[in-house]
């Protein structure tokens, strides 16, 4: 079986061995030993300012909407997967959809504007698939119109955009270390924010907002993670070289093989140092997507319609109609992807969506 991705494990003996530090110090949560390191590494490994690691990816959203959303308007994209806008809505905000670009993929910064009315309180963006969004026209839209800017980077982890850390970008920039991602710590996630009083009401924020034992710096939830999500983050981080040159021939073989006759692929954007996080297909029509598919998962290949569906069309945000979002979740399909995919396995696959 192929599945759309595959959980890269590391050595079980690097693992255990951070396992048995856990039990030496016998200390499991609350931000131990084993999780400042895993902080401090990532800064270093991402040249990153600051990073606060979180138990997923949807809680760094969700406590950068409620420090900056102020239950307002947030502009955002139709096109990334569902917490994206469920974190809007849970948080008390109203999404207000704006469509994307048909190569990028990512929001259009172009009809931003256009949106903005007096409740609009932050410009949410979703780096698509690794992919950055236009941050400068972004920035520029952002200040002009005195709003705060968040970025959904859960598929970012590695990227540079002119020569920094993607996470630099925004007020706030989140990442998922979900176990599908290239990077992870089973399940986790992380918040990145340059300014010091902004990541101060953060950083109390994942930690039911304690300023000691004691007293309270204000409101917060528990978004703290555990000494094991931090052993498998500090296992599997030596092998971010093998993990990043393995995807990278996956996705060289499948852009010397498939046949871009009847498909393309996404455009990554200028200066953009990319990871290889996903290698999505735009087929002409939908009705050729689902045919691929099924001859794929007739022979045991597994791809992922993702995004679907466009999300102004989920029941809980439904929105204006978004017709380039709408037509790209019809017809994108992310294909198989991961360190250890095989030639004749990336070959197969192409040859059967050649000939169907």
């Amino acid at each position: 079986m192929i599945n759309v991705t595959k959980t890269f494990f590391p050595p079980l003996e690097e693992y255990n061995k951070q396992l048995q530090r856990i039990w030496k110090n016998e200390w499991l949560t609350n931000r131990g030993e084993l999780l400042l390191e895993l902080e401090g590494k990532l800064k270093d490994y991402l040249s990153v300012s600051n990073i606060i690691i979180m138990n997923n990816g949807t809680i760094p959203i969700q406590i950068a909407l409620k420090v900056l959303g102020n239950g307002g308007e947030i502009i955002t994209t139709p096109f990334s997967y569902v917490a994206t806008t469920a974190a809007i809505v849970w948080e008390n905000c109203t999404p207000i959809f704006v469509d994307i670009h048909p190569d990028y993929l990512t929001i259009d910064e172009t009809k931003i504007e256009a949106a903005i009315t007096s409740k609009t309180t932050c410009i949410l963006a979703t780096h698509v698939f690794g992919n950055p969004c236009n941050i400068e026209a972004i920035e520029l839209i952002a200040k002009k119109h005195n709003l705060k800017v968040i970025y959904d980077a859960a598929h970012c982890f590695g990227v540079d955009y002119k020569g920094k850390s993607i996470f630099e970008y925004g007020d706030i920039s989140t990442c998922s270390f979900h176990a599908t991602k290239l990077f992870h710590t089973g399940e986790g996630g992380a918040l990145f924010c340059n300014d010091q009083d902004l990541r101060h009401q953060c950083f109390y924020s994942h930690n039911f907002g304690h300023n000691g034992p004691l007293d309270f710096h204000g409101l917060g939830i528990n978004g703290k993670i555990s000494e094991l999500q931090g052993a498998m983050g500090l296992a599997v981080l030596p092998h971010m070289e093998f993990i990043l040159n393995s995807r990278k021939q996956v996705v060289d073989y499948y852009n010397q093989h498939l046949d871009f006759s009847k498909l393309k692929t996404i455009k990554i954007r200028e200066n953009t140092q990319w990871n290889y996080s996903y290698y999505p297909v735009i087929f002409e029509t939908e009705f050729q997507l689902l045919k691929v598919q099924a001859a794929l998962n007739e022979r045991q290949i597994f791809p992922r319609r993702y995004f679907y569906p466009s999300l102004n069309t989920v029941e809980f945000s439904k929105g204006d109609t978004m017709p380039i979002s709408e037509s790209i979740v019809s017809r994108v399909l992310c294909l198989p992807l991961y360190a250890g995919l095989n030639k004749e396995e990336i070959l197969s696959i192409c040859s059967l969506i050649s000939i169907t």
